[in-house]
């Protein structure tokens, strides 16, 4: 019988993935030019989005057991410049942050769940350090989803159930 750990450790596994792909999925939507975008100066591009998102990453899930979430070498408020100029340059970004993350995930057992780990010296457990990630993770994928459904309006192409069509999902 598997392990409620191991199981936990599947799930995350798949949904993260899942936020993975959803904001690729809204990548391919967008032009370079709409990837920048802003409304206002106090609102951030999907690329500062997903910057932000990269270093958050790096830093949280290099050596994840053994240092502290909070890299001294982490620049947070450098992540908030708008200082990239291509979506190959945003998506090279945004597979730095996924591919440490995913790698670490992975290379996590059952064993190390109730481990502790610190950010910003506070200290976790492993399994509480996973959750508190995703669900930052989590709001920062509805942002870029919701900042893609601004600008394209009518030419959306949903990333779930379509408006009016429910009914077609039921069993």
């Amino acid at each position: 019988m598997e392990s409620i750990s191991t199981f936990y450790l599947e799930e995350v596994k798949s949904n993260i993935k899942g936020l993975k792909t959803q904001g690729e999925r809204v990548f391919l939507q967008l032009s370079t030019e709409e990837l920048f975008w802003t409304p206002n100066t106090e609102s951030n591009s999907i690329a500062i989005i997903v910057k932000h998102l990269s270093g958050n990453m790096v830093s949280r899930w290099t050596d994840f057991l053994t240092t502290d979430g909070e890299k001294p070498d982490r620049h947070r408020d450098t992540e908030f410049i708008d200082d990239m100029e291509t979506k190959e340059e945003l998506m090279a970004i945004w597979e730095k942050g996924w591919d440490v993350f995913l790698k670490t995930i992975d290379s996590l057992s059952e064993e190390d769940m109730m481990k502790t780990v610190y950010i910003r010296k506070e200290p976790l457990n492993v399994l509480s350090s996973i959750q508190r990630q995703i669900t930052h993770y989590s709001s920062h994928i509805g942002q870029i989803i919701y900042i893609g459904k601004q600008l394209k309006g009518s030419n959306w192409d949903t990333l779930s159930i379509p408006r009016g069509k429910s009914d077609q999902y039921m069993p």
